[in-house]
């Protein structure tokens, strides 16, 4: 074997396995933190891991002993510095079943829940989401909705004013009138009612995000990337509509669209 010329490149099919696994993971923390504050830091941890291995190899024991004692107290700080993107990890982890209708419809058995806790369905929840957002596009009425699902959102909650109302086109519409004390801020929506408003939302750390998006933008983007919840805006300076799902923003072209993608996050029946 050609390795076999450098002593301690000897390579078995377990080693390569360890390398492609390594590299795997690598890739999937690389997607995860690209275009964050993070990456650099992970540049840099990576930088010295490597050079960790290298000296290693050479057998330069006074190197490999700082490195290594380096490594470990970094991995504490490790732990410290990207606590945000380790809590979105297990998250998406635990929610990825979770996250369709039916695997929340088992959750909620499980747990002796009843989604339709409101005065009205499913799909009438939809129909007034899908109108009143449609109204405040015509009106240029700016607008952040968010859409809890299984992870809980009581700290979002508790930094706004608690509604606990049925979910109705002209009640929301009144939420985020201009002049309306509750406009400012996030309207939270869980179990087909309508839970809180004014809520304050996590900004998104992403720096890649287009220069028309504001902070109603940035904010559901941020409320996305750290929960499983969904979020719909409303541009207050040019009237279109996003729906922003797991940190990523989906332009809607009609109220259709719209409608179809509340349906799925909604659990329409």
């Amino acid at each position: 074997m050609l390795l076999a010329i450098f002593g301690f490149l000897q390579l078995s099919f377990a080693d390569i396995l360890d390398i492609l696994l390594l590299a795997l993971i690598i890739f999937i923390v690389f997607r995860w933190i690209r275009g964050t504050s993070a990456m650099s830091i992970f540049v840099a941890i990576i930088s010295l891991y490597v050079i960790r291995v290298v000296v290693s190899a050479f057998n330069m024991r006074l190197m490999t002993n700082i490195m290594e004692t380096v490594l470990d107290v970094g991995l504490i700080a490790l732990i410290v510095i990207f606590q945000p993107e380790i809590r979105k990890f297990l998250m998406r982890l635990g929610g990825r079943y979770m996250s369709s209708a039916k695997g929340r419809a088992l959750l909620n058995k499980i747990l002796g829940k009843d989604r339709n806790t409101g005065n009205i369905t499913g799909s009438e929840a939809v129909n007034d989401v899908t109108e009143a957002c449609r109204r405040m596009s015509e009106d240029k009425t700016g607008a952040l909705i968010v859409i809890a699902h299984n992870a809980s959102l009581e700290e979002i909650i508790s930094t706004g004013d608690r509604i606990d109302a049925g979910i109705h086109r002209r009640l929301i519409m009144n939420l985020f009138f201009k002049n309306s004390p509750l406009h400012d801020g996030a309207l939270v929506i869980g179990g087909n009612r309508i839970v809180a408003a004014r809520c304050t939302l996590p900004i998104t750390e992403k720096t890649n995000i287009p220069a028309n998006y504001g902070m109603r933008h940035k904010a559901a983007i941020g409320i996305t990337e750290e929960t499983d919840a969904d979020a719909v805006v409303v541009s207050e300076e040019t009237g279109k509509i996003s729906f922003v799902s797991g940190g990523s923003v989906t332009p809607i072209q009609n109220i259709n669209e719209l409608k179809l993608l509340l349906d799925k996050s909604m659990g329409g029946e």
